[in-house]
C-alpha cells in the first residue's frame, strides 16, 4: 500500500467515522445501556447565580430579565447576574432601570472593561459570586420556567461538576437555513443523551448550563465553555451530562450568512481541537469518554482536512482502478450539487441538506484561516436573525 492509498484510506475513515458509523454505533450503545439513567433530586436548591453574559443585546436584555424573574425557583437562593462585555449601547442602562423598577428582586450588574469576549466576562464576574452554583445563558435564549430547578436536580453526586440543558430552536420552520440547523441540533442531542447516561458528555451548549462556584476555573478567552468544560471534568475523573428537561429557547439563524459566522466563530480554536491531547488516550482513566471524543469531536473537527486530502488522494490514484475513478467522480459531484444550490436557489430537502454540509466545511477552513493568521477572536458580531 503506497502514501496516497493509506491516506485515501485514513480520510474516508473519519468522514465515515464521524459522521455514520460513530452515530450509528452510539444508537446501538443507547439500546445496551437503556436501563442507565441519571437520577434527579429536586430536593436539592442550593443557591444559585444565573449569569447572562451580554455585549450589546438593548433588543433583549430586558425580555430576558423578565423571563429570568419567572423561573420557578426559591428567591432567596437565587441571584440574576448580568455581566455586561463593555457594551456600548443601551444595554446597562436597560439593566439599571430594570432593577429600579424591581427593587425586591436580586438583580445585579457586572460591567466589564474592556471587551475580550464571552469566556473573559464569565471569568472576571465569577469571582465576584459567593452562591454554590452558577448557571449560564445567553441574553438572547429564554427559559424554562422549570430549568434551574431540573439543573440542581440533576447534581446528585459530587463526580458531576457540569450539566447542561437542552436548546429547542423556535423558527425551526421559518426557512431552510434554521430548518437545517434543527435537524443537526436534534441529531446531535439524541447524540448526547446517550453519551450521558453512559458516561459523559463530550460538549455543551452556551445557551443553558450550570456548574460549581468552586468548580469554575478560568479559561483562556478564546476558548468557550461548552466546548471545553466537559473534556476538563472528564481529564479530572469527572462527569459532565445533559438534562433535556432543563431547556432553553433560542432561534437558530435565518440566512446563511448568520450561521456561516456562527459555524466560523465555533470554529475559531479547530487546530488545537485536532491535535490529539495524550490524555484521550488513557482509556483505563477516561473510560467511554475518550471513545466518545474521537468520535463525537475529534473526527468531526477533522472534515475540513479529510475532505482535502481524500480529494487530493483521490486525484493521485484515479488512474489505478475503476474504484477511484468511481469515487472521484462521486466527490466532484458532490461539491458540484452544492454549486448548483447557490446558483440556482433549488429547493430540494436534499440538495439543501448537502449544502449546509459544504457550508459547515467552508466555515472550518475559515476557522483554521483565522487561526493561521491570528484573525481569531474571542468575541463576535451576533447574528441580528437570532434576536
Amino acid at each position: 500500500m503506497n502514501i496516497a492509498t493509506g491516506i485515501f484510506m485514513l480520510s474516508s475513515f473519519i468522514i465515515l467515522w464521524g459522521m455514520v458509523l460513530y452515530p450509528l454505533s452510539i444508537k446501538i450503545l443507547g439500546k445496551l445501556f437503556k436501563g442507565r439513567k441519571n437520577s434527579k433530586n429536586y430536593s436539592n436548591t442550593p443557591t444559585v447565580t444565573v449569569m447572562v453574559v451580554a455585549h450589546n443585546e438593548e433588543t433583549v436584555i430586558k425580555e430576558k430579565l423578565s423571563n429570568l424573574l419567572n423561573l420557578d425557583y426559591p428567591k432567596n437562593k437565587m441571584e440574576i447576574l448580568v455581566s455586561s462585555d463593555n457594551s456600548n449601547d443601551r444595554t446597562n442602562d436597560f439593566v439599571k432601570t430594570f432593577q429600579k423598577e424591581h427593587p425586591f428582586e436580586n438583580i445585579r450588574l457586572f460591567e466589564v472593561k474592556k471587551r475580550k469576549g464571552k469566556t473573559n466576562a464569565q471569568n472576571e464576574a465569577q469571582k465576584t459570586i459567593d452562591s454554590e452554583f452558577i448557571v449560564f445563558t445567553d441574553a438572547n435564549s429564554m427559559l424554562h420556567s422549570q430549568a434551574v430547578k431540573e439543573l440542581m436536580a440533576s447534581f446528585t453526586t459530587r463526580d458531576i461538576c457540569y450539566v447542561t440543558g437542552r436548546l429547542s430552536i423556535l423558527n425551526f420552520d421559518k426557512g431552510e437555513v434554521s430548518g437545517n440547523e434543527s435537524k443537526y441540533w436534534s441529531k446531535d442531542l439524541k447524540i448526547r443523551e446517550i453519551e450521558s447516561r453512559i458516561h459523559t458528555i463530550t460538549a455543551g451548549n452556551g445557551a443553558l448550563y450550570a456548574c460549581r462556584n468552586e468548580d469554575y476555573v478560568d479559561f483562556d478567552p478564546i476558548k468557550s465553555h461548552d466546548g471545553h468544560m466537559p473534556k476538563y471534568f472528564a481529564f479530572k475523573g469527572s462527569r459532565a451530562i445533559a438534562n433535556h428537561d432543563a431547556i432553553a429557547y433560542e432561534k437558530a439563524g435565518e440566512v446563511i450568512e448568520d450561521e456561516f459566522k456562527r459555524k466560523v466563530r465555533m470554529n475559531r480554536g479547530i487546530l488545537k481541537n485536532i491535535i490529539p491531547d495524550i490524555r484521550l488516550f488513557n482509556v483505563v482513566r477516561n473510560g467511554w469518554f475518550s471513545y466518545f471524543y474521537f468520535g463525537h469531536r475529534t473526527c468531526r473537527y477533522s472534515l475540513w482536512l479529510a475532505h482535502f486530502t481524500l480529494l487530493l488522494s483521490n486525484v493521485y490514484l484515479v488512474t489505478d482502478s475503476w474504484f477511484y475513478f468511481v469515487t472521484l467522480v462521486g466527490q466532484v459531484f458532490f461539491y458540484l450539487i452544492a454549486l448548483l444550490k447557490i446558483t440556482f436557489k433549488i429547493d430540494n430537502k436534499y440538495i439543501s441538506m448537502i449544502y449546509y454540509y459544504c457550508v459547515t466545511l467552508a466555515a472550518q477552513w475559515v476557522g483554521v484561516y483565522n487561526m493561521l493568521t491570528g484573525k481569531a477572536k474571542p468575541f463576535w458580531e451576533k447574528a441580528e436573525s437570532t434576536r
